[in-house]
């Protein structure tokens, strides 16, 4: 069984809220914050949010967010979830490594 991509999305955006406050808390009290950014995946994987099928229809329903969707939607938020946040990801990553590179390099 699937498990309902919109409710692991939200606890996603919960944990990566925590998660932000907690670094910059770590911050300015100028000590390591020593765990890791949450993933999408590893959230998918801790949680267990079963659907039930409606065998007529061959759709999925999620009791605890009311998700009424076909194998394939699922698969499709799913995918929307993650690339979102890889772009997101990305773009910072790409950003920082400009930023920390020399003058020169950057005018190559």
């Amino acid at each position: 069984m699937p498990s309902c991509p919109e409710c692991i999305g939200r606890e996603w955006e919960k944990r990566k809220k925590q998660y932000d406050e907690d670094l910059k808390q770590a911050e300015s009290e100028d000590r390591e914050y020593e765990l890791k950014a949450p993933t999408f995946r590893d959230i998918e994987e801790e949680l267990d949010i079963p659907m039930k099928i409606d065998p007529s229809t061959k759709h999925f329903m999620c009791k605890k967010c009311g998700l009424y969707a076909t194998r394939e939607q699922i698969s499709d938020i799913r995918y929307k979830l993650t690339k979102r946040v890889e772009t997101d990801r990305d773009r910072k990553d790409n950003y920082l490594d400009w930023w920390t590179k020399s003058k020169k390099e950057k005018q190559m």
